[in-house]
């Protein structure tokens, strides 16, 4: 009978102690439930209304982005004064030749720590001894971190290769932990703001100002939240404006082509339409696109304005920092691995549709269309996110591709294409969280 009473009293003891640990926990929801409506949101300057969106310009930099979504015109006359400038410097270098040379568009697709490989292809390719110099780089996420450095040229490859592997042993966000969700984004973006300063120097922006000056484009990719439309950056014309806020908006542009929303905090950027001051919020520019180069009717509304057909030589290169089939993937019953696994699967088809899109414009228009991407070759046994190690060998393995002479694919994948690899994903996470 004691033991009995024992029993009841050890039950009724583990009873009241699990109610103690349960009242708690009730507490502890009901105070962070309570801070979440107290403090939701965070303090901006005015959004800009739907009416004034193609209004809206940044002060004292004319032709800084574009809205390619619902008027290509004005980027279309950009792309006939970066042509005139080419002209011009084409015909002062003092070369015996009648005509431009072709005009190499190079686009650099998002990534995260994958962007290793574009780094180790560019300076494989440097090595290899036929790297050209690109008339247009455009970059999205990973690849507006780096597309700065292939615009400049060989001569930043040191600095370019510097950059892509202190990002793995330096943290470029923050993490707020259980009170990212009273933030605006679960990590903090300052030391991708510290690491993109300590790059993108005066002396890097003059640089790019003088390509630019030579008719050469560096375009960035962001996506505004509040329209959820793309915009892409005139990176070169920002850096010739001679504006006070040049520096400072180059570098926003490219910390917030590579923050993911809701894991990092967006970048606000002051605009102005019709006299009056707002302020846009800026995010991934893979939230719509993984990779670009130029809108589909381009050529065709060049013409309309000019009055005569573009007559040169177009080269695309497509650098794609993911592997273009899908991976099979042993996925654990988690929610961070299952939307990791699900996350992923959506980026790998978004990539293949944006190479798609990008065959067909270039098929369109008569250019030579050139694909890179991590093949099933390379393979890496599980790791933490921007490990050290894993992001060198994938630089390695970029870097014998390229200096190699790279085997240059020349049409898309197929999205029906099979699975390449056995992988069990733990702790990798989301593909591009921090």
């Amino acid at each position: 009978m004691s033991g009995n009473t024992m029993l009841r009293d050890g039950a009724m003891e583990r009873t009241a102690g699990d109610s103690i640990t349960w009242t708690l926990r009730v507490l502890m929801l009901s105070i962070v439930v309570w801070l979440l409506q107290a403090c939701s949101t965070l303090p901006r300057t005015d959004a800009l209304p739907k009416s004034e969106a193609d209004a809206a310009a940044i002060p004292g930099i004319p032709n800084a982005r574009y809205w390619l979504d619902s008027d290509i015109v004005p980027f279309a006359r950009s792309a006939i004064g970066d042509i005139g400038r080419a002209r011009t410097a084409f015909a002062q270098s003092g070369t015996t030749a009648q005509a431009l040379p072709p005009a190499a568009i190079l686009a650099i697709s998002g990534g995260g720590e994958n962007g290793a490989f574009a780094v180790g292809l560019l300076e494989g390719w440097t090595a290899h001894g036929d790297r050209p110099q690109f008339r247009v780089v455009t970059g999205v996420s990973a690849g507006a971190l780096i597309a700065p450095f292939a615009f400049l040229g060989p001569s930043y490859d040191a600095q370019l290769h510097d950059a892509i592997l202190s990002i793995g042993r330096e943290k470029l966000f923050r993490s707020r932990g259980v009170f990212g969700l009273l933030s605006d984004g679960f990590a903090d973006n300052q030391p991708a703001i510290e690491f993109v300063a300590k790059y993108m120097t005066p002396d890097v922006l003059r640089a790019v100002a003088a390509e630019y000056a030579k008719g050469r484009a560096l375009m960035i990719g962001t996506t505004e939240m509040d329209s959820g439309r793309a915009v892409t950056w005139n990176m070169g014309a920002i850096a010739a404006s001679g504006a006070p806020n040049a520096l400072d908006l180059f570098r926003k542009v490219m910390v917030a082509s590579a923050s993911i929303p809701g894991a990092v905090s967006p970048v606000m950027i002051d605009v102005e339409a019709n006299g009056k001051r707002y302020q846009e919020m800026h995010v991934d520019g893979g939230v719509n696109a993984q990779v670009f180069t130029y809108p589909s009717t381009m050529l065709a509304v060049m013409q309309e304005l000019t009055g005569e057909p573009y007559r040169g030589a177009i080269q695309v290169y497509v650098i794609l920092n993911w592997k273009v089939a899908p991976e099979w993937s042993v996925t654990p019953r988690s929610t961070l691995a299952i939307g990791g696994r699900a996350l992923g699967m959506l980026l790998q088809r978004q990539s293949v549709a944006d190479l798609d899109r990008i065959y067909r414009t270039a098929h369109q228009d008569g250019a030579d269309y050139n694909l890179a991407a991590i093949g099933a070759d390379f393979q890496y046994p599980k790791h933490k996110r921007f490990d050290p190690k894993y992001m060198n060998d994938l630089l390695g393995y970029g870097y014998r591709l390229g200096s190699a002479g790279y085997a240059w694919k020349k049409t898309p994948p197929r999205p029906d294409a099979p699975a390449t690899k056995v992988a069990v994903l733990g702790e990798q996470g989301i593909p591009g969280m921090p």
